[in-house]
């Protein structure tokens, strides 16, 4: 298999480990933080039949090449950044940008515009501080509508932000005032 496809092949694996079921595999996160060491994900990946000669180097070059910066490793330890389906990873509150970037499509927008952005089947509402992260996301599901969130609006409505690492924000909700769709244009040249 190429290189690269292993590359993303092993990526989704470590998603689904650190991430989604971890206890499907006998692997335990950290309550707080949701890491674990690099020699314990190591072992769980190499008892997988297909992954037996996966190294720590592997592990590391997924980290460093993931497009979406899912992964982060601070010193012996890794855990995915965002997108946890297990127990909800606690994050600081910050304070973000003035505006904030989430790609939705055309079939989502009218239940957003309604009932704002809301996490669905995630822990948190996924925000970006540019448009490359957002519209990757929202391009996957259909035509892309560019939302942009007036995060000062926001926090006066109650709204928590918290910085995940690398330009991501999440929120638990945002409400649908807050939120501006863009159609067919990048936002961000428009002020």
């Amino acid at each position: 298999m190429h290189k690269h496809k292993l590359e993303i092949s092993l990526s989704k694996l470590m998603t689904k480990l650190l991430r989604h079921t971890p206890e499907d595999f006998g692997l335990t996160l950290d309550p707080e933080d949701g890491s674990c060491t690099l020699q314990q994900l190591l072992k769980v990946i190499q008892t997988q039949s297909q992954w037996e000669w996966v190294t720590a180097k592997d592990i590391r070059e997924v980290v460093a090449n993931s497009d979406k910066q899912r992964f982060e490793i601070s010193g012996d330890r890794i855990k995915a950044r965002y997108g946890h389906s297990h127990d909800k990873v606690q994050y600081s509150p910050g304070t973000p940008p003035q505006l904030l970037y989430h790609g939705t499509n055309t079939q989502a927008l009218p239940s957003i515009l309604q009932e704002g952005l809301r996490p669905m089947n995630r822990q948190y509402v996924h925000l970006s501080e540019g448009t490359h992260f957002a519209s990757m996301a929202g391009r996957r599901r259909g035509a892309l509508v560019m939302l942009s969130v007036d995060t000062r609006k926001a926090e006066q409505a109650g709204v928590v932000f918290y910085y995940a690492g690398n330009e991501v924000w999440l929120a638990d909700s945002v409400p649908a005032s807050c939120c501006a769709a863009h159609f067919n244009q990048d936002p961000e040249e428009n002020g």
